[in-house]
């Protein structure tokens, strides 16, 4: 693994710092002659020859994925982003994966912040940053699927495993978005079973089914199933960090069997069983995190995999407020993984 030394994680995502300064528990403002910290986790990564060599054109690209049969895929990157790296090496280096994605998609890579000029369906011309942030692109890798019609008829923002992200080529190679919601196709080729209870999670969370009268503070709400490692180590590992429980502690946490038909009422007020409101989310992964703000607003999903600094960071863009004034989740990330490495502290994006 490629390890940046001595270089701010603005560096790394390719954007200057902004001045509002980020509040982050625990940590406080350093003096000058403080040590920096360590920025560990970024990988670099080598995109496969296959990938599509595109005019950024992206009408002309649909159309000629379409006369061959296949699909676009525009799919958003960073430089030295692991999730990425992880997508291509352990995703499209799968050689069932890899013979899938030759067959049925061409595959366009766009650097959310690039500037390279790209012509978006429509005939609206923008820079690749642009266009990142006119699409709200705020995690990496984020994939937006196209049909012949030049419509987006799936994104996926984060990454999935393997056997994950073969449900999502299956459900839009062979166009099952004509007939129902990928939540709705995630159900029928799932075995989770709905009846088994959760096991104890490592965190206390709420048992609330009425969310409609929560507000006051920031709302977490946990959509997980039964016999999910991932959900064992979002538990075990990310909520028991050290810097975690003055964050979780400013949040109504609340948590669920996805699959369950109990009733709930959601924050807006709308009355629905658990599993109708996954499937109204059209969430595919578990667990997946929905952020609500003081008051109520929905302001950010984790709907992928993510590990420790990542969940964290999202968890403190919400509590802290940030999203009112820094729309960009990965520009607030820089600021606050440069405020940690500032206080002394090393910042390692990559661990659990």
């Amino acid at each position: 693994m490629k390890i940046f030394r001595n270089l701010t994680i603005a560096t790394w995502f390719g954007v200057l710092l902004l001045s509002q300064a980020v509040h982050i528990p625990g940590w406080a403002q350093s003096s000058d002659t403080t040590k920096h910290g360590e920025f560990y986790g970024a990988i670099q990564t080598t995109h496969p020859d296959w990938f599509k060599e595109s005019f950024l054109d992206f009408e002309e690209d649909i159309a000629e994925a379409a006369a061959e049969g296949k699909r676009l895929v525009l799919y958003f990157h960073q430089d030295g982003c692991p999730y990425c790296n992880v997508l291509v090496e352990d995703n499209f280096k799968n050689p069932d994966i890899l013979r899938f994605m030759q067959d049925n998609f061409d595959l366009v890579a766009i650097n959310m912040w690039g500037d390279r000029e790209v012509v978006q369906v429509g005939g609206q011309a923008f820079t690749e940053k642009t266009l990142a942030a006119a699409l709200s692109v705020n995690f990496t890798p984020t994939l937006l699927f196209f049909s012949e019609d030049r419509e987006i008829v799936f994104r996926l923002d984060g990454y999935r495993p393997p056997d994950e992200f073969t449900h999502i080529l299956n459900y839009v190679a062979e166009k099952k978005e004509r007939e129902y919601s990928y939540a709705e196709y995630l159900a029928m080729v799932s075995e989770s079973d709905a009846i088994t209870p959760l096991g104890q999670p490592g965190w206390p969370v709420l048992e609330l089914f009425d969310l409609s009268q929560t507000g006051a503070r920031p709302l977490a709400v946990l959509f997980e199933e039964p016999d999910c490692e991932a959900c064992q180590l979002l538990h075990e590992k990310t909520f028991r960090d050290e810097g975690a429980a003055p964050i979780l502690n400013q949040f109504d946490l609340v948590r669920y069997n996805r699959w369950s038909e109990d009733q709930v009422i959601r924050p807006d007020g709308t009355a629905s069983t658990i599993r109708q409101w996954a499937r109204d989310l059209d969430l595919g992964y578990t667990p997946a995190i929905v952020l609500y703000g003081a008051g109520g607003q929905q302001v950010i999903v984790l709907d992928a995999m993510f590990k420790t600094f990542h969940t964290l960071g999202a968890l403190e863009y919400v509590a802290s407020g940030a999203y009112q004034h820094q729309p960009s989740f990965q520009r607030y990330l820089s600021e606050r993984a440069d405020l940690i490495r500032e206080s002394g502290q090393d910042v390692d994006i990559w661990r659990y």
